[in-house]
């Protein structure tokens, strides 16, 4: 597989759609990893309803939107996927919650 061109580097739309799919790669190698964390979260966290924490979301989407902001991102756009992510997360750790104490 060859590496795409960074997007200063582009010079046709093939060009571009090769750094997209390859950035997409990466950003579902990153998720696996942190769904990872949710599998550990799940493991962890002895009482279900302490895998929603509302305080911990919005410590995450504050992050988020401060990396954004000195990204030269709109912290506001990157805010709303990430609460996409949050909440998936969430729902995702719920699930692993209930499936692993099924047995007991």
């Amino acid at each position: 597989m060859t590496v795409a061109k960074f997007p200063q580097d582009c010079e046709t739309m093939v060009d571009v759609r090769a750094g997209v799919d390859q950035v997409d790669r990466e950003l579902v190698a990153l998720l696996v990893r942190r769904f990872g964390y949710m599998n550990a979260a799940a493991r962890i966290k002895a009482d279900r309803n302490s895998v929603r924490d509302e305080a911990r979301k919005a410590q995450v989407l504050d992050n988020v939107a401060r990396e954004a902001e000195a990204a030269g991102l709109e912290p506001a756009r990157l805010r709303a996927v990430w609460n996409e992510l949050v909440e998936q997360s969430i729902a995702y750790e719920a699930v692993e919650w209930d499936r692993l104490r099924a047995d007991s």
